[in-house]
């Protein structure tokens, strides 16, 4: 009995379903959990596609980052900390939805690897020494050298592109015009005075 075909389509339903509910939900802290319970199902699609570096990759990575990513949503916003406590129990729901998910996902993936493989053509084996690892890296900065430059270069100019944008220096802030000091002349900044000089009659 082979349950790889129907744990794909339960992980690929939960990863579409989560990924509508991030970019649906009016609330920023269940839009991230909703986001965790995606990149999840991500992670657990490249098991089974046996890329296990790019499933821990992202559940390390993009996993570990979402506080890092609500944090910003919550500064950005200016959320008001004393009604989110007050609303704490709402949030409930959605986080006991999202573990019970992942959990759901995890146990499929780790019981699907002890039934049978099968009957049919089954693909080779990998060697021995096999890293799917380093076999990314060649593929990686080998093929796709130039995609992938792109890629990172596009990145950067959207990192700095959103810095520009969200970047407000402060009003006080005071600062020196190099241009200005090179061309300031002595008629600015200097004037003499001829005045007749007084003798004090006393």
């Amino acid at each position: 009995m082979n349950i790889e075909p129907a744990v794909f389509y339960v992980f690929a339903a939960v990863l579409v379903f989560a990924a509508l509910r991030v970019i649906s939900s009016s609330n920023p802290v269940h839009s991230a959990l909703w986001l965790v319970l995606s990149f999840f199902s991500a992670a657990g699609i490249w098991l089974l596609l046996q890329a296990e570096f790019l499933a821990i990759a992202l559940v390390l990575v993009y996993v570990g980052a979402v506080m890092v990513l609500f944090l910003f949503v919550v500064m950005m916003l200016d959320v008001n900390f004393a009604k989110m406590r007050e609303q704490f129990k709402s949030y409930i729901p959605v986080g006991a939805t999202v573990g019970i998910l992942i959990l759901i996902e995890m146990a499929l993936v780790l019981v699907g690897g002890y039934f049978a493989p099968p009957t049919g053509a089954v693909p080779a084996a990998a060697a021995a020494g096999y890293s799917n690892t380093r076999a990314l890296g060649l593929l990686l900065y080998t093929d796709y050298a130039y995609p992938f430059e792109i890629a990172a270069v596009i990145l950067l100019v959207a990192i700095i592109a959103a810095i520009a944008l969200t970047h407000r220096a402060p009003r006080t802030s005071k600062r020196q015009d190099p241009g200005r000091q090179v061309r300031v002349r002595r008629s600015d900044r200097l004037r003499v005075l001829d005045m007749p000089a007084e003798k004090n009659e006393h």
